[in-house]
């Protein structure tokens, strides 16, 4: 176990802890699979609990720039729509002020988003991705030019009648989330999140919107394995993922450094693992009320309140169980919604695109941080690695 200057003095030993040293090595084991087998070129990995870091590892090489460097400790790591639970949690903060709320509509806080019939959309909607733009488009290039930004919302239209389904917005509904932040808040959206969030929570790793003097920390992007073919599908009984906006070309853009200082709301966010698992400890510690006090327990607790009813993925066909901006762990579906056999019904987290895992469980107290720069073309190996990486964390209790 290694420590970093920013983590030091916010280190439990896995015993005090009460976590299995026997399962934690085997949970790091099963991290570093696909780095010792070649096809991932770096892991990291953090475990918290009681409101510190019980441990984190870090495996493999990356490329800076595409410069060749180990992969340590202080490895910064881009966590794709991880990044909704910051925006969320921001978010929460506005309504706990009563600055703003879940019912209010969007178009009466940014009046230039209520054209072609999005006027009816509500916060709560963007926020449980029933608003229904899923794939609206944007470049993440321009999100930092305002004008440009009010001009995409402005084009928008919508696909059906929000609120009527749930279907997953990788970007539109956050990119209107955050105009909304910025607009209550009288602070931009990275400011926000780095000065209200990160800061405050000694989370100095934690970014919206990556300075230029940090890029050289980031690690680039690599796309690895073979895609599943229509025949692999057809073999799991399943039917070909419809194409999103989350393609090979669009993650590789966060190589370049533009799209890096944005920021991006609903994906762009830039830390370690160990302050990703330290950033679900601050919001189960204020859950409890022993916390640092960002959030009142009551705020949280509504938060994680149940929005989406019985809509469901229309993908999976599993019911979609999302609160405002996070996903919830709940019946023994929980694995197609990025969780482990092994979470309580009360886990709460968002994965991000590449295989990232950020979750917490109030029952157990645990939280977990994952990140990869490799981006595995197999969809079902990937999804198979995040469930057996998160089965594993999250039964580490000593029995």
């Amino acid at each position: 176990m290694t420590t970093t200057p920013e983590t030091a003095a916010r280190w439990e030993s896995p015993e005090a802890a009460g976590i299995d040293p026997a399962k934690l090595e085997a949970l790091f084991e099963r991290a570093a699979r696909e780095v010792n087998d070649g096809l991932l070129p770096s892991a990291q990995i953090a475990v918290a609990r009681h409101g510190k870091l019980v441990a984190t590892r870090t495996f493999g090489s990356v490329t800076h720039n595409g410069q060749a460097a180990e992969a340590t400790d202080s490895t910064l790591y881009c966590i794709f729509s991880c990044t909704k639970a910051l925006t969320s949690a921001a978010i929460w903060m506005l309504i706990e002020a009563g600055k703003l709320d879940e019912n209010e509509l969007a178009a009466d806080i940014v009046p230039e988003f209520g054209s072609n019939g999005k006027d009816v959309v509500t916060v709560s909607q963007l926020l449980t991705h029933t608003a229904g733009f899923p794939n609206a488009p944007f470049k993440p290039g321009e999100f930092l030019d305002r004008n440009k930004r009010l001009a995409r919302f402005a084009k928008w239209r919508l696909e059906w009648e929000p609120g009527t389904r749930f279907t997953y917005h990788p970007s539109s509904s956050m990119y209107v989330l955050a105009e909304i932040l910025e607009r209550r808040s009288g602070v931009a959206y990275g400011d926000f999140v780095r000065q209200r969030i990160a800061e405050p929570l000694g989370l100095v790793s934690l970014w919206c919107g990556l300075p230029d003097d940090q890029h050289d920390r980031l690690a680039d992007i690599a796309h690895v394995g073979e895609a599943m073919t229509e025949e692999d599908y057809a073999k799991l009984g399943m039917p070909v993922p419809p194409e999103t906006e989350v393609t090979e070309d669009a993650l590789q853009l966060f190589n370049r450094p533009e799209v890096r200082r944005a920021g991006i709301p609903g994906g762009g966010g830039t830390t370690t693992a160990s302050d990703l698992a330290l950033f679900y400890q601050a919001l189960l510690q204020d859950l409890a009320g022993r916390g640092a006090g960002l959030w009142k327990s009551e705020t949280i607790r509504d938060a994680l309140r149940l929005r989406s009813g019985d809509l469901r993925d229309p993908m999976l066909g599993k019911q979609a169980l999302r609160c405002l901006g996070l996903i919830l762990s709940g019946d023994a579906d929980r694995t197609y919604r990025g969780f482990g056999h092994t979470h309580s019904p009360e886990a709460f987290g968002h994965g991000g695109a590449g295989g990232q895992l950020a979750w917490a469980d109030p029952v157990t107290g645990l939280s977990l941080g994952y990140c990869t720069n490799g981006h595995d073309r197999h969809a079902i190996r990937q999804g198979r690695r995040g469930v057996g990486i998160s089965s594993r964390a999250a039964a580490l209790l000593a029995d």
